[in-house]
């Protein structure tokens, strides 16, 4: 019974645990659910809540469907890519080496603007979670926990991949948002030559006077306390 229960733990036929949040480290019904969430006590990956907001999905329809958007596709991009690098950079750099980092691209609220960091070490991803949770991005609290998603072919929507999720970008699968290919190979190609200047100042770095707002701990600019902490603005 036990070798039974252990197979099926997390999927479909567990009716204990959430298989939705087993995979996705996030349950549309939240603390409402039927099942139970299995909080992991040490993971390599780290979750931040609804830290992106997509400029594009704030015109968005109630069924996914773009209305009409001052945003073009390249600022789009442009501006995702800016806010990938700065949490990236930031967390590898103070935290440790980062395996992989992925973002949703979903409109439900409990994985829209969601990030999942993977870190090659548990303890760095410990580190992150109880320094973030003190963090500040773009005047936003930073919600941090650790996630029990590990591999994240489970996680995302095969049928958005192919373009066939009738779900849209309600679906309760992720639908991880691509960045550009030449951060990709400046993130995980060229990590060497990337920390070799703190100053940044290598050729292919783009500079940080337009970049989206990066992280910062709760120091006081009039801003109000909120949980116990000063709200900051960059």
């Amino acid at each position: 019974m036990a070798e039974y229960l252990a197979s099926i733990f997390g999927t479909e036929k567990d009716k204990v645990n959430c298989s939705f949040y087993f995979k996705t480290g996030a349950c549309l019904h939240g603390d409402r659910c039927s099942r139970t969430h299995t909080k992991p006590t040490f993971s390599p990956t780290v979750l931040l809540k609804n830290l992106y907001i997509n400029p594009q999905n704030s015109v968005m329809s109630a069924d996914g469907s773009h209305l009409v958007s001052n945003v073009t596709d390249e600022e789009m991009q442009k501006h995702y890519d800016d806010f990938f690098e700065d949490i990236f950079v930031e967390c590898e750099d103070k935290y440790g080496e980062i395996e992989e980092m992925n973002v949703c691209d979903n409109l439900g609220g409990h994985l829209s603007g969601n990030v999942y960091i993977k870190f090659r070490r548990e303890k760095h991803s410990e580190a992150a979670v109880n320094d973030l949770n003190n963090r500040y991005f773009d005047g936003r609290p930073i919600y941090a926990e650790l996630s029990p998603v590990t591999d994240f072919r489970e996680a995302c929507c095969n049928q958005y991949k192919t373009g066939e999720c009738n779900r849209k970008q309600f679906c309760n699968f992720i639908h991880l948002k691509p960045i550009s290919r030449e951060l990709r190979r400046h993130l995980y190609n060229h990590r060497s030559h990337r920390h070799c200047s703190s100053s940044r100042s290598c050729h292919h770095v783009r500079t940080r006077t337009t970049r989206s707002p990066s992280l910062r701990h709760g120091h006081h600019h009039g801003g109000v306390r909120e949980r116990g902490r000063r709200n900051c603005r960059y």
